[in-house]
């Protein structure tokens, strides 16, 4: 008998992850697509403005920026399924008392004011559930050991298959169903997100509530004492910017500039995703073979080439092709990310430092907002190729620092 137990016990983990981890997480990745593609197009389609889709994307960021500090801090003192059980269930709350109220209100400002604050309101939300999320992925991770880069490689790709249905499915939802139809159905995937939510073990909480200036502290601090962290995220922080811009553009450029519909909109992250989910997977393997720094380098240099290309191609096509390369190999870049952090984060300060790199991460998403609110549609052409110089700048500055810092050599070769 004692030959069977062995094996037995060491299937467990396998059902952990998938129901601890997996699944709550493939519900919340479904909600956070469905609202962060979403709303700017239920902006557009509602108002018909470009400067009020650039300032709902404003509004849908500025406020997850807020939340992060004090999300970071209520998931290190109560634990992930808590945070994530409150955070998903009320933004099912939010989102469907829009889909009820919506129909009943007539187009003109009401409308507009409704469709705003539930942007402000879905994001502070949905990071509050990303952040839990994330800390119980950084849970598995460590416990995976060596393996870490294959549960960040699931929990990413994870993320990419809800970026790929998300997007298409909220623009098809919108033209087929109403601003109704597609709350609805995001109201759906926050509530299945409660029901599964995250199992942490009570040791992995703290013992006493945290300031959310100490939180923000202690993550900075934890920070500093990462240099191999806090270079790549320098990069990937430039990097969002152009990636951001390009987000918060795409229903004013791909309706307005290039004569298509909502819809197609939708498709263009949607086949992003599924580019970036062919590479999530190569890279796990690439990594496996050639280590973090190579694929994190070769992902960079793929990614700049790809968005310098954006700014001047004029064809739906080709927009859809680039974005998809550029995408992609920000998946790659990701896979690094996540792998780094939850080697180098130390356990007790996870939650407080990954909410404070996520901080830094999504700075440039409502500066991208307002750039879009503010520069006229003629030239975001232009705007775009000086965020693509930047990123690249940024990216190559960060790789090649990253190769020289002394121990790095041989853990990122």
């Amino acid at each position: 008998m004692r030959t069977r137990v062995g094996p037995r016990h060491a299937r467990r983990p396998v059902p952990t992850l998938l129901r601890g981890i997996y699944l709550p997480r493939s519900m919340d990745a479904g909600a956070f697509a469905m609202t962060t593609y979403g709303i700017p197009l239920l902006v557009f389609a509602t108002t018909n403005s470009a400067a009020l889709t650039g300032l709902a994307f404003a509004l849908e960021w500025l406020p997850r920026l807020g939340a992060f500090a004090l999300a970071g801090a209520m998931t290190d003192r109560y634990g992930t399924t808590r945070v994530f059980r409150l955070a998903s269930g009320t933004r099912a709350v939010v989102v469907l008392a829009a889909a009820l109220t919506l129909p009943e209100l007539q187009s003109g400002l009401s409308t507009t004011i409704t469709v705003m604050a539930l942007a402000a309101l879905t994001g502070v939300l949905t990071e509050f559930s990303y952040i839990a999320a994330e800390t119980a992925g950084g849970v598995a991770s460590r416990a995976a050991g060596e393996r870490a880069h294959r549960v960040q490689a699931v929990l990413l790709g994870i993320d990419q298959v809800g970026t790929l249905a998300g997007p298409a499915l909220a623009g098809l939802l919108l033209v087929q169903a109403g601003p109704s139809g597609m709350l609805t159905t995001t109201a759906a995937f926050s509530l299945l997100a409660c029901a599964f939510a995250p199992r942490q073990p009570a040791q992995q909480r703290t013992t006493a509530p945290e300031p959310i200036l100490k939180g923000l502290h202690t993550g900075w601090t934890t920070l500093k004492s990462l240099p191999a962290l806090a270079w790549l995220i320098t990069g990937l922080t430039l990097s969002n910017l152009a990636v951001g811009l390009l987000q918060a553009a795409a229903p004013v450029i791909v309706v307005k500039q290039l004569g298509h519909s909502s819809t197609d909109v939708g498709v263009i992250w949607s086949v992003a995703a599924a580019a970036t989910l062919v590479t999530v997977a190569v890279s796990r393997r690439a990594i496996d073979r050639w280590g973090l720094w190579p694929v994190g380098a070769l992902s960079a240099f793929i990614a700049s080439i790809a968005c310098l290309a954006v700014s001047l191609t004029h064809t739906y096509t080709a927009y859809l092709v680039l974005i998809a390369v550029l995408m992609a190999s920000e998946g790659g870049m990701t896979v690094v990310l996540r792998t780094l952090r939850s080697h180098l984060i130390p356990a007790k300060v996870f939650g407080s430092t990954l909410s404070l790199t996520i901080l830094v991460l999504l700075l440039p998403f409502p500066v991208a907002g307002v750039l879009i609110a503010a520069v006229p549609p003629a030239l975001l052409g232009h705007v775009i190729t000086g965020c693509a110089v930047l990123q690249a700048l940024g990216l190559f500055v960060a790789f090649a620092r990253l190769r020289t810092l002394p121990g790095l050599r041989t853990s990122l070769a």
